[in-house]
């Protein structure tokens, strides 16, 4: 017998006794593995990922435009930061012209630690579980005062009497610094992935300008769409409005290798 268990030791055997200790190992390893993998995931997800410049320090004043703080019932603005919003800002601006005055409501939301959070956040759904009948929707483009051109589309909303109302919603997403008017571009891989580096340039936004009238809607999209975007990192990571006359604050180029 001790002639037989030479020979396996020798052809490189390995006793029951250690392989089962080593079986413990490689188990009690892959368990504090998977609780650390795990504890790291939760703080991304319950760290939101910040802004150098905060959207709540989009001007005010813009244009000619005067703005107002609208907030949101604390249920929803709840729901919004456990699951998608890193950042928002909800505003009514108003501004006087030669005619009258005119006035629109602004929403931007800017989720980065779970971009994917978005998904089904669009104006043709929410607005309609608000109580507003869609009527339409059209591929349109928002001319900017520095001449840059921006795709979005605009939803026509109505509700029926007694509550009488109309809206005009012009929208489009930002997605790393590129706009895009579909969900598509971020439903797959890249929205599912949470944000575990915190980086601030990985990211999909939500632009929303809505007035009573088209023409409300566009004037203030012309006129506040460039301040908006330079609150949001640039294809190359860059905040534009991180940067004061006295040169670069707060000014970032977030790694981007995701």
């Amino acid at each position: 017998m001790t002639a037989v268990i030479s020979r396996k030791a020798e052809r490189g055997a390995v006793p029951v006794w250690l392989a089962g200790a080593l079986a413990l190992l490689l188990l009690v390893g892959s368990g504090v593995a998977y609780r650390a993998a795990a504890s790291r995931l939760q703080r991304a997800l319950n760290d939101p990922v910040e802004l150098p410049r905060p959207l709540s320090e989009i001007p005010t004043r813009i244009e000619g435009w005067v703005g107002t703080d609208m907030e949101l019932p604390q249920s929803i603005k709840n729901y919004m930061q456990s699951n998608f919003a890193d950042d928002y800002v909800r505003r009514h601006y108003v501004k006087q012209t030669a005619t009258g005055s005119i006035w629109t409501s602004i929403y931007v939301v800017y989720c980065s630690s779970r971009p994917g959070g978005l998904l089904g956040h669009r104006p043709r759904v929410c607005f309609p579980a608000n109580g507003w009948n869609h009527d339409e929707t059209v591929p349109s483009e928002i001319v900017s005062r520095s001449g840059r051109r921006v795709e979005c589309l605009v939803h026509q909303f109505h509700k029926p009497a007694p509550g009488y109302g109309q809206i005009f919603v012009l929208s489009f997403y930002v997605l790393n610094g590129q706009i895009t008017l579909s969900e598509g571009e971020f439903s797959g891989i890249f929205g599912r992935r949470p944000n575990i580096s915190g980086n601030p340039a990985r990211y999909v936004a939500q632009v929303q300008l809505s007035s009573v009238l088209e023409h409300s809607a566009r004037a203030a999209a012309s006129d506040m769409v460039d301040v908006i975007l330079a609150h949001l990192p640039d294809r190359n990571g860059h905040v534009k409005a991180a940067t004061s006359a006295d040169g670069p604050v707060a000014e970032t180029r977030a790694d981007r290798t995701w």
